[in-house]
């Protein structure tokens, strides 16, 4: 004997409809799974995969839910149906078999529920590490500028000294000079010593040669203190 409700589906009729759409929605869930599984090529891309689940996964699973709601739908017709049965072997038959699909229908919405809520999670996740590797991103651009800064100063400093180094060289190069020309100054002194004594000239002719020889001497010490002076503020400037 066949039961039928409102819409003309008899009792059987609705319960083969809603075995296909069961078997249907756990394809669909096995369906989301697999995709949500798909390691995605870069943790930080923003291509057709989000988070590890592909762009195809809210489709499928909200079709799957679409089935799950009407599976559901079915059942509440059968409960009402099943309880109008007389025969009481037949309506518990009715009623494990409703039960039965009831719970295996709340556990496949259990399943995509828990599915969802994994989503979501590695959609924020996602969204935290993108916003981590910008923020890497621009905190590297900021070292790397204080790298450049960093690099710009020692080739300063290197410059620097190569001047210090070049002006030192010519200071010993003139103060060399100096010595040099008081090696000749002297030499030239007794030669000229030797030649006024030669022809007898007088004691204040000396005196005024030696006086010119100090102040040579003396030219020749300002000269050097000058140029150790020159260097010093040189470098003083450079650093």
């Amino acid at each position: 004997m066949e039961y039928s409700g409102g819409g003309g589906a008899t009792l059987s009729e609705m319960y083969q409809s809603a075995r296909r759409l069961l078997l249907s929605a756990r394809d669909g869930v096995a369906r989301v799974e697999r995709l949500a599984s798909v390691p995605t090529s870069s943790s930080y891309s923003s291509a057709p995969l989000i988070g590890g689940v592909a762009a195809g996964d809210p489709a499928v699973a909200e079709e799957v839910r679409k089935e799950v709601a009407q599976i559901q739908g079915l059942c509440a017709q059968m409960d009402r149906l099943w309880r109008s049965i007389p025969a009481k072997g037949q309506r518990d038959l009715w009623k494990r078999k409703v039960e039965t699909l009831s719970d295996d229908v709340d556990s496949l919405k259990e399943t995509l529920d828990r599915h969802s809520l994994r989503q979501k999670k590695r959609i924020l996740e996602a969204k935290e590490r993108a916003e981590l590797f910008e923020r890497a991103n621009g905190d590297s651009s900021h070292v790397l500028r204080i790298f450049d800064d960093e690099a710009q100063a020692m080739q300063s400093a290197r410059s620097s000294s190569r001047m210090i180094e070049e002006a030192y060289e010519t200071g010993v190069a003139i103060l060399h000079k100096y010595a040099n020309q008081r090696d000749r100054l002297k030499s030239a002194q007794r030669k000229a010593l030797d030649v006024l004594n030669t022809v007898g000239l007088s004691n204040s002719v000396l005196k005024l040669i030696e006086r010119r020889h100090r102040v040579d001497k003396w030219i020749a010490y300002a000269g050097m203190i000058i140029t150790v002076v020159v260097m010093i503020a040189f470098w003083r400037l450079t650093h």
